[in-house]
Parts: structure tokens; sequence; C-alpha cells
């Protein structure tokens, strides 16, 4: 085979990717070579960080905790986009919390705050893929207190660094298209958008469009420093505002953004007026 080489891809969304290729014995581009190996599965590990520490979820260590964060929540959005929820009872959240801790088909973790030990969220890694190496992070349920803080970010960063420390070589993120809150965070945290898979899913009778964002081994080392660098105590003031936001950080390694859109208002065959339909900005 020759030398690695590389070639530069984009698009008028804003999408570039380096594609890095070589030629095979009759000279046909392939892949470059990729060292053998199988990643190693995730599950059974804390994973401890500053502010918060990821237990592996179980019903008896956390489900009270869990229980009283979600009841005492006031987004009304949390579960839209969710597959599970909402939950009208303890006993029914709590099996919930039950069936995941036990769940063969991905790994669930609490997410517990360090300073009073109590759980706040949930996050998991799904779509575990050891052999190629690929790993998406997913059911991100971040109650009142852990929503919208640093100690959320941290919990993201601990498993992504997780991920690429167990060897996977891809780590995901996907989320309905029209959460435009997943799809912001999924930028601000260093994932580049790779594309929408068009009705996707049927979610509590709806189409499901979803939008994939990811980032590489290759991206990580550059995202990492980043996630660094507006975690440590130097880039917060007195009153805990910020110096530099992480979307400013991490905005310069993206190799895909979501491109802009604009609603339209477009009347269903039906003549229901609230549908409505994204269209490029």
């Amino acid at each position: 085979m020759n030398e690695p080489q590389s070639d530069h891809a984009g698009s008028a969304n804003h999408t570039s990717t380096t594609v890095n290729w070589t030629t095979d014995a009759d000279g046909n581009r392939v892949g470059v070579a990729v060292a053998p190996g199988v990643a190693k599965r995730p599950g059974g590990t804390t994973l401890t960080g500053e502010r918060v520490r990821l237990e592996p979820l179980d019903v008896h260590a956390h489900g009270d905790d869990l229980w009283q964060a979600c009841d005492a929540s006031t987004n009304p959005s949390l579960w839209t986009y969710m597959l599970s929820g909402p939950f009208t009872s303890a006993s029914g959240f709590r099996d919930w919390v039950e069936s995941r801790a036990a769940a063969t088909d991905a790994v669930f973790y609490a997410v517990v705050d360090t300073a009073t030990n109590c759980a706040l969220g949930v996050v998991s890694y799904l779509r575990i893929d050891p052999e190629n190496r690929a790993i998406e992070v997913g059911n991100i349920s971040y109650f009142d207190d852990l929503a919208r803080t640093v100690s959320a970010t941290e919990a993201m960063t601990l498993m992504a660094g997780h991920a690429f420390d167990l060897g996977y070589r891809r780590y995901e993120w996907k989320c309905n298209v029209l959460n435009a809150p997943s799809v912001s965070a999924a930028e601000r945290l260093g994932f580049s958008f790779e594309g929408v898979f068009r009705n996707a899913l049927t979610v509590r009778g709806h189409n499901r469009d979803t939008a994939w964002f990811a980032m590489t081994v290759e991206d990580w080392p550059a995202i990492l420093a980043a996630h660094r660098h507006w975690l440590s105590p130097d880039n917060f003031d007195g009153s805990g505002k910020q110096r530099q936001s992480l979307r400013e950080l991490t905005s310069p390694l993206l190799a895909g953004r979501f491109p802009i859109v604009s609603i339209e208002f477009v009347g269903q065959l039906a003549g229901d007026e609230s549908v409505k339909s994204f269209t490029n900005g």
C-alpha cells in the first residue's frame, strides 16, 4: 500500500471533513489501516471528578434521590424527546430505574454530587460496539439541580474520557432533530454534526428524524483540552460567572455544524396548522 493521504471535503451547509485514505494493491482508494484490537465494555466502574461521581445505577442506592429530583423537576420538556417517562409515581419511577440498572444493551450511571452525595441525574452508554470500537452516550436525564451546571458538563467530560480510555475510536451523540437544546449541547461539548436520518423512528406516535453527531479518538485530545480549560477554577470569576464559554473553545474543533434553520408553517393535508417544517436558512 502507498503512504496515507488526505482529501478535504466540504459543502454549503458548513460540513467540512478531512478523509484519510491510502490505496490497495490495485490502486483503489481505501481507508487507512487500523491497528487490530477490541475495546473494553464499560460497566462496574465509578468515574470520579471534582464535582460529580458517576456510579453504576442501582435502585437501592439511587432510586429515592432520583425520584425526589424527578418529582421536583419544573422542566415541562424533560421527557418530551425521551423514549421513557414521564413518571407520576415513585413506584413507577423505581421500576424504570431498576430496569435500566439491569439493562444488557446499555450501561447506566447515576450522576452523584460529591458535596452532598445525592444522585441528581442519569446518563448511559448505548449502542456499544467493542469490535468496531464505537459507542454512544444517551438517555441523559438531568434534573433541575444538575441541568445547565458545571457539574453537568463535568459528567459529560468523564463519560467521553472513559469511552476513549476503554479503546473506543468513535463516540456518538444522537437526538431528535427538533430537540434544539440537545443539538446545542452536542456542539457545545465538541461533537461534530454528521447528518440527519429521516424517518428514523416513531416515538409516541410521531415521526422522529434523528440528528447524528460524533467525536473521534483523533478529535479527543483537543476537545479534552478545551473541557479542562473551561472546567478550571480560573475560568470562573468570584461570582461563578464563566470567563470563556465552552462553545468558544470547541467551535473551532468541529468537523461539521448543524445547519442554521428557520421554521415555516405548512398546513398538513388534513389542514392541521400545528404542523411545522424546518428549512435551511
